[in-house]
C-alpha cells in the first residue's frame, strides 16, 4: 500500500517536470454558471463555511470537464468512464458492487465515495494521498485496476478527438490544445461545481423548513455522538481516523498507513460525508454495510480496539435511539442534487 502512496508523488513529481506551474492569473477563473446557486456569504450556503477553494469557475472550464468526467476515452481500452465508478444518480458513487470494478473487470480495493462539496475538502481519496483535486484524477487514470492508462496516453486519444474536444479546449483554454494540466484542472472544475446543499436540513438551517419532533430527537443524538467527527453542516471529517472497524483480511487494507508508512495511521480513513445516504450505499471504505442499520449496530454494538479518540468504545444506542439517528439522517438527503439534469451527461456533447 505505501508503494501506491509513493507512486502517486512520482506522478506529481513528474508533472513538476513537464512545466506544471502555479495556476496563471489569466486562465479565466470567472463567474460560475448562473442559476446553480454557487457562491459564499447569503443565499442557499450562507450556513456554510468559506470554500477551500474553487468560489468561482469558468464555465467553459466546467462544461470541458463534465465532458471528459462522462467519456471512456481516459480509460486505457475505453471503456470505463469517471461516471462508470462515479454515478450522478447516486450522488456520484457507486452502488452495484461494494468495491469499485475498472477495466477488463477488475477488481478495485475500496468503495468508490460520492462527489460533493468538495470545495470544503483538504485530502481527497480514502487514505487522503491527494491533497489539491486538481492531481486527483490522475490515481484512477493510471491505476491498474481502475483505467489503467496513463495521463499521456490519455492526452494522445484526446488529441485524436479533435472533432469531438478541439472546440471544447479551445473555449475553455484559448489556444494551445490538449495538455495533460488542462485536462486534469477541467476534470476538478467540474467536480467543484457539485454543490450538494438541498436537503431538508440545509432548508431547515435557512428557515425554509421544519423538521418532526423524531428528526429533531435524531438530531440532538447526532450532535451528542457523531458531530465530533462527521462536523456539520458538511457532516464530514478533515482528519483521518479509525472507527474500531476490523479488517477485511483478505483485502488488508491499512488506509492511511500505506501513505504515511506510520504504525499510528494503521485502519484510519477519511471520514466521508454523511449526506446523501439513501444514495451513496453501501457504506465504509470497503462497502461492507449496505444498510444503515447494520453501520449504526457497529456503532453501538461493535466498536474495536484502536478506534480514533472521541470513539473510546460502543455508544450503546437503544433500538428507539437509532431508528430516531436514522430520521435524522434522512434529512441530509438532496433529492433535487441527485436529479439535476445540469450534472447529467449529454448536454455538453451537444453544445460541442
Amino acid at each position: 500500500m505505501r508503494a501506491r502512496g509513493m507512486a502517486v508523488l512520482g506522478m506529481l513529481a513528474l508533472l513538476g517536470g513537464m512545466g506544471w506551474g502555479a495556476r496563471p492569473s489569466g486562465m479565466g477563473w470567472g463567474a460560475r454558471p448562473s442559476g446553480n446557486g454557487w457562491g459564499h456569504g447569503g443565499g442557499r450556503l450562507a450556513h456554510f463555511p468559506p470554500p477551500l477553494r474553487g468560489e468561482e469557475l469558468d464555465s467553459a472550464q466546467v462544461r470541458l470537464g463534465k465532458m471528459l468526467f462522462y467519456d471512456p476515452i481516459l480509460s486505457a481500452d475505453s471503456t470505463v468512464s469517471c461516471a462508470s465508478c462515479h454515478s450522478p444518480f447516486h450522488a456520484f458513487a457507486h452502488t452495484d458492487h461494494a468495491l469499485s470494478h475498472g477495466i477488463g473487470d477488475r477488481m478495485g480495493t475500496r468503495n468508490a465515495p460520492g462527489l460533493f462539496n468538495l470545495a470544503w475538502q483538504e485530502d481527497f481519496m480514502w487514505d487522503g494521498a491527494i491533497h489539491d483535486l486538481d492531481f486527483q484524477a490522475l490515481r484512477p487514470i493510471s491505476d491498474s485496476n481502475e483505467m489503467g492508462s496513463s495521463l499521456a496516453e490519455a492526452v494522445e486519444r484526446l488529441g485524436r478527438a479533435e472533432g469531438r474536444y478541439g472546440q471544447a479546449f479551445a473555449r475553455a483554454y484559448g489556444e494551445g490544445g490538449v495538455t495533460g494540466e488542462r485536462v486534469l484542472r477541467a476534470l476538478s472544475a467540474f467536480q467543484l461545481s457539485l454543490v450538494s446543499a438541498g436537503s431538508r436540513y440545509d432548508g431547515w438551517r435557512r428557515g425554509e423548513d421544519s423538521l418532526t419532533p423524531q428528526e429533531l430527537r435524531g438530531y440532538d443524538l447526532f450532535r451528542a455522538h457523531c458531530n465530533a467527527c462527521h462536523t456539520e453542516p458538511l457532516f464530514a471529517g478533515t482528519t483521518p481516523a479509525s472507527n474500531g472497524l476490523p479488517p477485511d483480511p483478505f483485502l488488508n487494507d491499512v488506509g492511511r498507513a500505506g501513505v504515511t508508512g506510520r504504525e499510528e495511521d494503521r485502519y484510519r480513513f477519511k471520514v466521508p460525508s454523511l449526506r446523501n445516504l439513501a444514495y451513496t450505499y453501501p457504506y465504509m471504505h470497503d462497502g461492507r454495510f449496505r444498510r444503515l442499520h447494520e453501520v449504526l449496530a457497529h456503532y453501538a454494538e461493535g466498536i474495536g480496539p484502536g478506534a480514533s479518540p472521541p470513539l473510546t468504545g460502543p455508544l450503546g444506542l437503544t433500538d428507539g435511539e437509532r431508528v430516531d439517528l436514522i430520521a435524522f439522517l434522512g434529512t441530509l438527503n438532496d433529492r433535487d442534487f441527485v436529479y439535476a439534469e445540469e450534472h447529467r451527461e449529454g448536454r455538453e456533447r451537444r453544445e460541442n
